[in-house]
């Protein structure tokens, strides 16, 4: 039987079929690799800059679509009303709150519109509450940036004592109407590009989608897998042939001299 299986013709047999196989399960490994990445969320072309009131209403839902989004907005920065918000990495994405706690804060400054309405807007970072970089500019102000959905107050783990007077520990908009009494608060926040004067740009991603898994991705990474089981059992009825063809090639001399 070894003498059958080491031979030259099954030896070039053994090494086809490993080749197949490792090929086949690579294949199958990488479909199912397309299949994966199609269920991540992906960023979609960043479009063109629009106003913040065509996004962002005061009392309505911000629409999914709309996060992410490049806006403009045009006002006046309403000192009396500034706010830091405390634990705050400079990015968006970071977690905040007590897990964060001496990163610093985001400087959180509400823009009058022609309007009347007040639009939040993250104007930087500081690492320290009492950074001069903080000071609100006077006059007019036209400025970009990337929309963001408000922040729910149950988002964050909050410090236990709580935090001092001007600061939060979220930008949310049911928060922000209550602390900014008698006033038309726009939905979600604006975090600037680029930052108000010497503070720290906080980071923020362009607008992305969910992913649509390719379920086709999936069929294929079987069918490749499907073809390298098929391949082990062509190659173990051709090595089972031939181990029982030479036993019967090795028997017939002995009947002969039977008969």
């Amino acid at each position: 039987m070894l003498r059958t299986l080491f031979s030259p013709r099954l030896l070039g047999l053994h090494l086809l079929t490993i080749g197949v196989v490792i090929a086949f399960i690579l294949l199958g490994r990488w479909q199912l690799g397309v299949f994966t990445d199609s269920g991540k969320p992906q960023s979609v072309t960043d479009p063109a800059p629009v106003s913040v009131t065509t996004l962002a209403q005061v009392g309505a839902h911000l629409q999914t679509v709309a996060v992410g989004r490049r806006v403009t907005a045009e006002g006046v920065y309403d000192a009396g009303r500034q706010l830091l918000v405390a634990d705050r990495p400079p990015d968006v994405a970071a977690p905040g709150g007590n897990v964060s706690r001496g990163e610093g804060y985001w400087v959180l400054t509400p823009l009058k519109l022609d309007d009347g309405t007040l639009m939040p807007v993250v104007r930087g970072w500081v690492a320290r509450a009492d950074d001069p970089g903080a000071a609100v500019p006077g006059g007019r102000i036209t400025l970009q940036g990337r929309l963001r959905p408000p922040q729910g107050t149950d988002g964050v783990q909050r410090r236990p004592e709580g935090v001092p007077a001007g600061q939060v520990q979220t930008v949310s908009t049911g928060e922000l109407i209550n602390l900014w009494s008698g006033q038309q608060v726009r939905n979600g926040y604006v975090v600037a590009q680029p930052p108000s004067g010497s503070l720290t740009q906080v980071k923020t991603d362009p607008p992305i989608v969910n992913g649509e898994l390719t379920w086709r991705n999936l069929a294929y990474a079987a069918n490749w897998w499907i073809f390298a089981g098929f391949a082990v059992f062509m190659w173990f009825h051709f090595v089972r042939d031939a181990v029982r063809a030479d036993r019967d090639r090795d028997r017939s001399p002995e009947m002969v001299l039977e008969g």
